[in-house]
């Protein structure tokens, strides 16, 4: 698949603030910036904080400092303002009320008024009868006079997506290709919490559409949850935006993703830093790391491994990003 559209290129980083950035977010962040440089398209830093139990405000601070540091400035932005605001998605509540309501006026969603302890009997059951657990669509169907007794119960719903029962949902990805999900095996995911806070899901496709993303590039990891965010483009009615699913960074024996919890160990047996601030403190150059991480799934080409971050920009494309996972090659570190 091509990553070419006839939209103006825009690509965002959209991290959540529930700790310090990790060095697999700040590549995430790199190559968004990458592309959009490359395009003469613009860059845009939007906070995703609906989490609000997770939310760490001092890691907001850390965050944007650790992205200015490496040179990855944004053009719009929780700070630097733009057309497209506000740019913090716990400013944002109504917006996405206002389009999940559409859903649920269309026919496209519905309201489901499970209690978590109800939910987690559900769960219990149907792992006793060795059935994968998972919503089984029980508030589907409900009449507006059941959802009244529900609610003169005291009962406050949250919206679930209707996702198509039968066929498949099929998506190009440019690093993936071509992806296939069963619609049978997929869940009605919620939308809209009983908060009235949205999920990832609702916030990050009405976001997107608002501030006219062009091009989604996140890690693997959010693959399975395509199908749902795709569904919920076309539900809408709106243009979806071109996704590519980076690879993840590994482990330097190449088991599991790296983590924060078991940091790398050099040659000397000394971890490795994995958070950008910890990179920051020992003294590395933003130039280094620029370099280090760029390399790490994406090919320069040339068979050079060092070049400096304008040279990227010229030759930064999607196709040149490896579809594999790719394993922390800590000894170019050393």
């Amino acid at each position: 698949m091509t990553d070419t559209t006839s939209r103006p290129v825009r690509t965002r980083f959209a991290p959540s603030p529930t700790g310090s950035l990790h060095i697999g977010g700040l590549r995430t962040a790199l190559f968004n910036w990458l592309y959009a440089r490359r395009h003469g398209g613009k860059f845009i830093l939007r906070i995703e904080d609906t989490d609000q139990k997770r939310f760490e405000p001092q890691s907001l601070q850390e965050l944007t400092e650790a992205l200015r540091w490496v040179g990855l400035q944004w053009d719009e932005g929780p700070d630097v303002g733009g057309d497209y605001g506000p740019y913090v998605q716990s400013e944002r509540r109504e917006l996405y009320q206002k389009w999940a309501n559409w859903l649920l006026e269309n026919g496209k969603a519905y309201r489901a008024y499970e209690t978590s302890e109800e939910l987690e009997q559900m769960r219990k059951e149907q792992l006793a009868r060795k059935q994968p657990p998972g919503y089984n669509r029980q508030h589907r169907t409900l009449s507006e006079a059941e959802c009244a007794a529900f609610e003169a119960e005291g009962r406050i719903p949250v919206i679930r997506l209707k996702m198509p029962l039968e066929g498949n949902t099929v998506i190009e990805d440019v690093i993936r290709g071509r992806v296939v999900f069963e619609n049978a095996t997929l869940q009605d995911m919620v939308l809209l919490k009983a908060d009235g806070l949205p999920t990832y899901h609702l916030a990050h496709v009405v976001d997107d559409h608002f501030m006219e993303i062009s091009h989604v590039m996140r890690a693997v990891e959010w693959l399975p949850s395509l199908p749902v965010h795709w569904q919920l483009w076309l539900a809408f009615g709106w243009e979806p935006p071109i996704y590519a699913h980076l690879p993840v960074i590994l482990n330097p024996n190449g088991k599991g993703k790296l983590s924060k919890r078991h940091p790398p160990i050099d040659s000397h047996g000394n971890p490795i830093p994995v958070m950008v601030h910890d990179f920051i403190k020992a003294g590395y150059l933003p130039e280094t790391l620029v370099n280090f991480l760029a390399n790490i799934g994406w090919n320069f080409g040339d068979d050079r491994e060092f070049f400096y971050i304008n040279e990227a920009v010229e030759r930064f494309d999607l196709e040149r990003i490896n579809e594999a996972n790719s394993t922390f090659p800590t000894e170019k570190l050393e």
